[in-house]
């Protein structure tokens, strides 16, 4: 039988980010996992208390966490990770056996891990279906429509013809309407691809960029990312997506800012596809603005048909891009970061996770618990 691998590299093998901490709730090794969790290199973190590192929110957890000889479970807790910002975060912590003072933790993502999984339930799926069974007797009436207002405009007078004019617009974007709704119920995904995430990302600054309403779009990629398993037409229409929300919602600025952000991000995947098999959603795609951000008793129904904070809007562009994401077996979560101190601003995030073409093994072997760089 051969022999099992020691546990120091199992855990720094773990996808979930491990703590080790010493007396004083001090880090004294992590995981890679959590390094790049916390967005920092064991180097830095060694030594620092693990309130330096996590600021959570409610101060009953914090007092719970002092009581380092006591196991602790909290899920969907808030926290505050300086330079990454605000999470939702499931945290265990355990007393080491035999080594008084010392606990091992571990912390992931809550608002991805529920955003990874399927919805908690169909109801908008009969709202979607309509369309595949109205769109045929809703469109042949309304071409119907257009074709009569038409023809109306060249028998009637100028004062008339505006009239024609409103009756032809209007029954071209309930076309429209109808034509993102059937995107939405459509059951079968656009064929996915190895993807170059960049080449996307630049094609549709490109579309804004073009049309001059959006203000300098900065990049933070990461130029070391492989290809995402995707589709490159349904990449470039979410990214397009999301940055046209973003010019508009930072547009009353003073200094308007879009950043464009692509890194690795460990810990994230999918349990539920097609095939039964986990997928890992190792890469993200970060888009942020610094506008007002969404009203906060919207923020949980953003992806919902119908729901908008736009005068002019039908409240399906976030909704398809989630259902172009889903296709790509990705997700995707927003959340809003609040400036410090209050009434600073902020910035709004929608961070879109995504499988690799192809799993890429490390060459160099695991880092243990207790090797800085």
């Amino acid at each position: 039988m051969p022999a099992l691998p020691d546990p120091l590299r199992q855990l720094a093998s773990l996808n979930i980010a491990v703590l080790m901490l010493g007396p004083g709730q001090k880090v004294m090794g992590a995981n890679t996992a959590a390094e790049q969790f916390l967005g920092q290199s064991l180097r830095r973190i060694t030594g620092k208390a693990l309130r330096e590192l996590v600021r959570f929110d409610e101060p009953r957890l914090g007092a719970r966490l002092d009581d380092v000889d006591t196991p602790l479970s909290a899920r969907d807790a808030g926290a505050l990770i300086p330079g990454v910002g605000p999470r939702r975060l499931d945290i265990t912590m355990a007393p080491v056996v035999d080594m008084p003072g010392w606990q091992m933790v571990t912390l992931q993502d809550a608002s991805a891990a529920e955003a990874l999984g399927e919805d908690p339930g169909r109801a908008e799926d009969s709202v979607l279906r309509a369309p595949e069974i109205l769109a045929h007797e809703i469109k042949n009436p309304l071409a119907g429509i257009k074709g009569a207002a038409q023809l109306l405009a060249r028998k009637v007078g100028d004062g008339d013809r505006a009239l024609t004019s409103l009756i032809a617009d209007e029954v071209d974007r309930i076309a429209k309407l109808i034509d993102e709704m059937q995107t939405l119920s459509r059951r079968t995904a656009e064929p996915v691809a190895p993807c170059n995430l960049h080449e996307a990302v630049r094609r549709a600054r490109a579309v804004i960029d073009a049309a001059g309403q959006a203000p300098r779009i900065e990049e933070e990629f990461d130029p070391s990312l492989p290809p995402v398993l995707g589709s490159p037409v349904a990449l470039v229409q979410v990214v397009i997506n999301l940055l046209s929300n973003a010019a508009e919602a930072c547009a009353g600025m003073k200094q308007p800012r879009i950043v464009v952000r692509t890194r690795f991000s460990s810990g994230l995947q999918l349990h539920a596809v097609s095939d039964g098999k986990p997928v890992r959603l190792p890469v993200e795609l970060r888009v942020s603005d610094n506008g007002p951000g969404v009203d906060p008793s919207m923020r949980d129904h953003i992806f919902e048909p119908f729901v908008t904070t736009k005068k002019t809007g039908q409240g399906l562009g976030l909704a398809l891009v989630r259902k172009l994401v889903r296709d790509m077996n990705g997700r995707i979560t927003h959340e809003r970061e609040e400036g410090e101190p209050a009434g600073a601003g902020g910035w709004t995030h929608f961070r879109i996770h995504l499988p690799l073409a192809q799993e890429v093994r490390r060459a160099r072997r695991p880092r243990t618990l207790t090797e800085p760089d």
